[in-house]
């Protein structure tokens, strides 16, 4: 636990985002014009962390027998591009990419929970920095940024596999025919609406209260930290891995959805 600091004041502490005023163009809360400035850098760094380890996989592949990182990587490709062929039924070259990179990258935010608390903010307050939060999945922006993503490339998908007339006749139409289009209108609305909404916020929802628990641990005596600590880090791996993957299924399903028929 941070010396100094009040139980409430340690929490609301470790609770604080590094903030980027754009307006002023400095530290401090801007309202709107705000970027969360630790959820930005540590979200971008695990993303060429990503990028770079899998391409430099990609680079040394070979037909012979291969190394334990390139066997590593062609079981998760090989994982999730079954996935995508048992849940997607059109052909799509983007899909499979997309998958992989939303579990990769998701699980990589999400790992982060695993460090100790103290560890990043501490070490960042020697070179003067007040705040950070190292679990960028933590913070609702980072999430509803990915779900209006997925958002996007469900109305896209939508009209390219429909068009302009077979998504309106579908809207008007679905699901309880042509004469009560109004209430289908509405259904149509809420069932996208949903989506991105539902894909935020269980992921936001989860990883924040991984991340307060994990707190509430570390205001613990030391010597006693690692018995709740370590069952929590145990049981917590699982919901790492789980909201990683269902983000990506979700993904999936929803983009297949849009690629069918009603």
């Amino acid at each position: 636990m941070t010396t100094g600091l009040t139980t409430q004041g340690y929490v609301q502490h470790h609770l604080e985002h590094l903030m980027w005023n754009l307006h002023t163009g400095g530290l401090g809360n801007g309202g709107f014009l705000t970027l969360n400035l630790d959820t930005f850098v540590l979200s971008t760094i695990l993303g060429l962390l990503f990028l770079v380890t899998f391409g430099w996989a990609a680079r040394r592949v070979t037909s012979g027998v291969p190394g334990k990182w390139q066997a590593f990587v062609e079981i998760i490709l090989e994982f999730v591009d079954g996935l995508v062929k048992e849940t997607f039924h059109g052909k799509d070259a983007l899909l499979a990419p997309l998958s992989l990179t939303i579990f990769i990258w998701v699980f990589l935010m999400n790992f982060m929970d695993l460090l100790p608390v103290d560890l990043i903010p501490r070490l960042l307050s020697l070179v003067g920095v007040p705040y950070f939060r190292a679990v960028p999945t933590a913070d609702p922006n980072m999430t509803f940024g990915m779900s209006i993503m997925v958002f996007f490339l469900i109305i896209f998908y939508n009209f390219r596999s429909k068009g302009v007339i077979g998504v309106g006749k579908e809207m008007l139409t679905a699901p309880f025919g042509k004469f009560l289009f109004p209430i289908n209108i509405i259904f149509r609305c809420v069932e996208e609406f949903v989506k991105p909404l539902s894909l935020a916020l269980r992921l936001f929802g989860n990883m924040f209260a991984g991340e307060l628990i994990f707190i509430l641990i570390a205001l613990l005596p030391f010597y006693v930290q690692w018995i709740p600590g370590g069952i929590w880090s145990i049981f917590h791996i699982l919901i790492i891995v789980l909201q990683a993957f269902i983000f990506m299924m979700l993904t999936i399903v929803y983009l297949s959805m849009a690629h069918q028929g009603h």
